[in-house]
Order: structure tokens, then C-alpha cells, then sequence
């Protein structure tokens, strides 16, 4: 068993960035410039975004935090959104989601221009990520791919289960899973809330990604022996033997499942600091222009 440790990766993908981005700097080019708009005090949500702006500074990028208050209009977050489309500096930016309820998710997702788009959520790119096109990949999922590919893991011809079918993980898991190349060429099951005998389903899966976003939810009897298992979910539980008095968890029983996998990825330091990087890359690519021209 193979743990793949989304940490280390990290790691070694931020020192392969500086790299290139010192490269941009002695010849006089631009650096990359990531921007991320936080609304309101979610304590997820400030966590992730200064993970987010950490890593801008360890890879050498221009970071920009733009704060606004929790009763901010929409109409205030479009002008922010409107801005940064504008702002010739900035190559690409994430307005952090959730956003308060007050505020439409989808318009303003709609509202960012689909160059500057390097969470992959617009509906832009999403077509272009179907149609195999270059694109800027959902975080996550390119996450996830990239850990592959850098763990030699074969996909080819692979039966994958995708548990959970949201926008943002599951759906454009299943597609990049199923596209030619490696890792991909994989024959993809998506099951969900409403599948019928899901278990039978993960059960015969070489490749299972779990994002369903319940605690244990993949058991040990759930999967076969030699199975690639990679945990999405993130899940906060009670543990009265904790000095915080819970732990973060994934949606895969890890210790009853990891004897019986040949990879799997473990909660927290598996794919979260992949999501991360994901953004990296992407600002990276549309710093040099390399989707869009």
C-alpha cells in the first residue's frame, strides 16, 4: 500500500514553479498575479484563502486579498468581480465560495470573464473541459489527476467509480476519468444519493474517488483488494481524544480501507494541498496565455 501524500506533492510542484517563475522574472516578464475575493468571516472559508495566498508567495506569484463584509451586496460583488475582469495586472481570481445566501452564486460565477477564470467554474470552461479543449480544470479534480500522473498510476482501461456528482468534483471527475490519454481511458460509473445498491458499484471499482461528503461513508467491505482510493471529502467529527475536541476526517474509512488499497490518499494531506496547487497552475497558464492566447 502506497500512501499518496498530496503534501509532499505540493511541495515539490511549488519548488518546480518558483523555478520558472524566477525564470520570468530575470528575463523582465510579468509575474503571475492571483487574486481571491473572501465575503464575509466563514472560518473555512479564511482558511483556504490564506492557504491560497501562502502558496502565491512561496511559488513567487503577485497575490491580492480582497475583503468585503458578510452584508455586502451582490451588486457591490459584481462591481469587484467587473473590476478584476478589468485590471490588465491580474492574470486570474477565485471569489470564495460559499457566498452568503443573499448573494447568487451563479450570477456571479456567470459574471467572471472566463479568461480570468482559474477555479474552472464558469460554464466556459466547463464546455471546453467536455469537449476536451484546453482549459483552466476545476482545482480538485486537476488535483487529482495530477497525483495520478505523478504516481505512475495506470488508468488505462481502468473500471472508476465516482462517488457523488456535484459541479464541482464528481461530474468533472467522471469526464476527465473517461478522456483519452493517462491518466484517463478509464470506463467511469458516477453513482450518488439515489443509486440503487451503490456498494455492488464501489465494490468492483479499480479506481474509487469518494466525494460524497459523508465521514466514512467508503467501508472496508466496500472495496476490492488492490484498489486505488482517493478521499475528497473533508468532514469534521467529535472526538472527545482530541486537544480540540474533533478531527477532520474523509468520507473513506482510511484505516479499515488502507490494508486492502494499493494507493490511497489520507485526511487531511491528500488531495487539499492539491486543490491549492491547482489554482497555481492554472494562474500559471494564464499568465503565459497558454488557453486563451
Amino acid at each position: 500500500m502506497t500512501i499518496i501524500d498530496g503534501k509532499k506533492l505540493a511541495e515539490t510542484l511549488k519548488t518546480e514553479i518558483a523555478a520558472q517563475v524566477a525564470e520570468i522574472k530575470a528575463a523582465g516578464g510579468k509575474i503571475p498575479h492571483l487574486a481571491a475575493v473572501l465575503v464575509g468571516d466563514d472560518p473555512a472559508s479564511q482558511v483556504y484563502v490564506r492557504n491560497k495566498v501562502k502558496s502565491c508567495e512561496d511559488v513567487g506569484f503577485t497575490s491580492t486579498l480582497i475583503r468585503r463584509p458578510a452584508d455586502a451586496t451582490e451588486e457591490e460583488i459584481l462591481e469587484v468581480v467587473n473590476h478584476l475582469n478589468n485590471d490588465d495586472d491580474v492574470d486570474g481570481f477565485i471569489v470564495q465560495l460559499p457566498l452568503p445566501k443573499h448573494i447568487n452564486e451563479e450570477r456571479v460565477t456567470l459574471a467572471i470573464d472566463p479568461k480570468k477564470d482559474v477555479d474552472g467554474f464558469h460554464p466556459v470552461n466547463i464546455g471546453r473541459m467536455t469537449l476536451g479543449l484546453p482549459t483552466y480544470l476545476p482545482a480538485t479534480p486537476f488535483g487529482i489527476m495530477t497525483m495520478l500522473e505523478r504516481y505512475g498510476i495506470d488508468t488505462y482501461g481502468k473500471d472508476a467509480v465516482v462517488i457523488g456528482r456535484s459541479n464541482i468534483v464528481g461530474t468533472p471527475m467522471s469526464l476527465l476519468l473517461s478522456r483519452k490519454g493517462n491518466p484517463g481511458d478509464c470506463t467511469v460509473t458516477m453513482v450518488h444519493s439515489r443509486t440503487k445498491d451503490l456498494a455492488a458499484h464501489v465494490k468492483r471499482a479499480d479506481i474509487i474517488v469518494a466525494a460524497i461528503g459523508r465521514p466514512h461513508f467508503v467501508t472496508a467491505d466496500m472495496v476490492k483488494d488492490g484498489a486505488v482510493v482517493i478521499d475528497v471529502g473533508i468532514n469534521r467529527i467529535d472526538d472527545p481524544t482530541h486537544p480540540k475536541g474533533s478531527r477532520l476526517v474523509g468520507d473513506v474509512d482510511y484505516d479499515a480501507v488502507a490494508p486492502k488499497s494499493s494507493f490511497i490518499t489520507p485526511v487531511p494531506g491528500g488531495v487539499g494541498p492539491m486543490t491549492v496547487m491547482s489554482l497555481i497552475m492554472n494562474t500559471l497558464k494564464a499568465s503565459r496565455k497558454e488557453i486563451y492566447g
